[in-house]
């Protein structure tokens, strides 16, 4: 049977075209020092690992993930959330590689960024080749594709230029040589193009906001680290120079890729097959941007919840815009937990189709217990108790099985008492019953006091639908009233599920409160 998941129909699309090659299978993510990364670089790397995982799957062909950092690219604005702004401001236009850290502990700008990309990648234990834009072009991975860039310069320029605005073809080149005097990128054009000697004539007196060129003229090589090129040019030498055969990209850079595309088969190789997602958004439908610190970090979401959690809702349909902030992460986790307690019950054939098949490389942890992230977040709200070990008492109570995945428990109770306290409790706001529902919260008060201490949670959850229906009440209006006497919140778990975890004295201590 044909697995249908997305990663295995990427594969799938993959081999086809890779038949009869029996070498290593490359697969690349790209990665932007300017800021910090962000939950879009990492879910790049997460997805290309999935697609080379059931590449792996299906054809038992070694492959590599390269992660490839453009830290030669220059730093064209200082990022909004970054320390000692007026010292980048002083090396705008340089090459990455070559500023200083802002962060003081690691030797450049991109350093401090690389090792941060490194250390959340390193964390999932992702498998990859971490490789530096400027360690490639230095080491000379690069020289054989720079050297084609100069014999075919102006078959290349005839291919950008057009896409270009009126005003930048003139001078564009694909080469964009490093200025020896002043170290500044995007100052410098190219005057003549040497390919018999492997150089370029420039000269640097171009300008960009309040950044000027020195007015240096020279001749540079284009081996050795002194230039670099454009955008899409890069893309293309990576491509040709590693035989990359797999990588993806933001619907954004469609355009991007096709013109990258043209120009790996003018150097005489072959683009990579790679899918086009759709791109992250925050709470307000905006584009994730990591220069000006927006959107949820991977360190901030594993303040509240299991990494896996995010990995699977990244998982989820990348074809399809996803909103992502903090108020959605209950919801996140809960449908990853349910995710795993459905696992066993698939058939053998139809695992590796489930999204927690690829979150844990093929072998999900078992997961049996009733016990949720919302479930822990009520219990917490309830009980207004940050008693870790009190808690743990509760959900045993609650379901004895939890003790079959203490270490998923109670890393799910830590998690969700910061979640608590940080998102919850600052907007908690206790509604005493008005006139008219009081009378309600006396009769499910004395009718709760009647029943058994064992009632199972669908009879504790009868209570109120019948008091509501008996008074002709709607009973979505007497639950909104029992969340916010009892939580301080408009909306909340389901009675009876709540009544057995908190049990029923509990929640009469809870009604004659709300009633005082």
């Amino acid at each position: 049977m044909a697995l249908k998941s997305w990663p295995f129909k990427e594969s799938d699309s993959l081999a086809k075209q890779l038949r009869n090659y029996d070498g290593v299978v490359r697969f690349e993510t790209g990665f932007g020092p300017s800021g910090l990364p962000h939950i879009g670089t990492f879910a790049e790397v997460a997805r290309t690992t999935w697609v080379r995982r059931a590449f792996e799957h299906i054809t038992g062909k070694k492959t590599e993930l390269i992660a490839f950092s453009d830290d030669m690219d220059g730093l064209r604005k200082v990022p909004l959330n970054m320390p000692n702004k007026e010292m980048l401001r002083e090396h705008l236009g340089e090459p990455l590689s070559r500023i200083p850290d802002p962060f003081g502990c690691c030797e450049s700008y991109s350093d401090h960024m690389n090792g941060k990309l490194r250390e959340f990648l390193d964390r999932y234990e992702f498998d990859y080749r971490f490789q530096s834009s400027a360690e490639a072009y230095s080491r000379g991975d690069f020289d054989e594709g720079l050297r084609l860039i100069l014999e075919k310069h102006d078959e290349i320029r005839d291919v950008v230029a057009p896409t270009l605005r009126e005003e930048n073809r003139k001078d564009w080149s694909p080469i964009m040589p490093i200025c020896p005097k002043c170290g500044k990128v995007y100052t410098t054009r190219v005057l003549e193009v040497h390919p018999e000697n492997g150089t370029v004539l420039m000269k640097c007196d171009k300008s960009f906001g309040d950044v000027h060129g020195c007015g240096h003229e020279g001749e540079v090589n284009v081996t050795g680290g002194n230039v670099k090129v454009g955008w899409k040019v890069d893309w293309a030498l990576r491509w040709y120079s590693y035989g990359i055969h797999y990588e993806m990209y933001g619907k954004d850079l469609i355009e991007s890729a096709k013109l990258s595309a043209r120009i790996c088969r003018i150097l005489g190789g072959r683009p990579p097959v790679g899918l086009v997602y759709e791109m992250f958004l925050d709470e307000n439908g905006e584009k994730i941007s990591k220069s000006v610190g927006k959107g949820v970090t991977v360190d901030a979401w594993m303040e509240y919840a299991p990494l896996e959690s995010l990995l699977y809702y990244i998982f989820q349909n990348p074809k399809k815009a996803k909103r992502l902030f903090f108020g959605m992460i209950p919801k996140v986790v809960d449908d990853y937990l349910a995710e795993l307690k459905r696992y066993p019950t698939l058939a053998e054939e139809k695992k590796p189709d489930s999204a927690v098949w690829h979150v844990h490389g093929g072998n999900p942890p078992a997961y049996g217990s009733s016990i949720t992230f919302s479930l822990i977040n009520n219990l917490i709200s309830g009980l207004g108790t940050d008693d870790e070990e009190l808690l743990w008492t509760y959900l045993k109570k609650y379901d004895p099985q939890v003790e079959d995945y203490e270490n998923v428990v109670r890393a799910l109770v830590t998690r969700s008492l910061a979640f608590y306290r940080d998102f919850i409790l600052p907007n908690k706001k206790y509604e005493k019953p008005d006139r008219n529902m009081r009378y309600l919260f006396e009769e499910l008060r004395n009718e709760l006091g009647d029943v058994s201490t064992d009632a199972s949670a669908e009879d504790l959850q009868a209570i109120p639908f019948d008091i509501a229906r008996r008074h002709d009440v709607d009973p979505k209006e007497f639950f909104k009233a029992i969340y916010g006497a009892l939580l301080g919140q408009e909306r909340g778990p389901r009675f009876g599920t709540f009544a057995k975890l908190m049990g029923r004295d509990k929640v009469l201590e809870l009604i004659d409160k709300a009633l005082a």
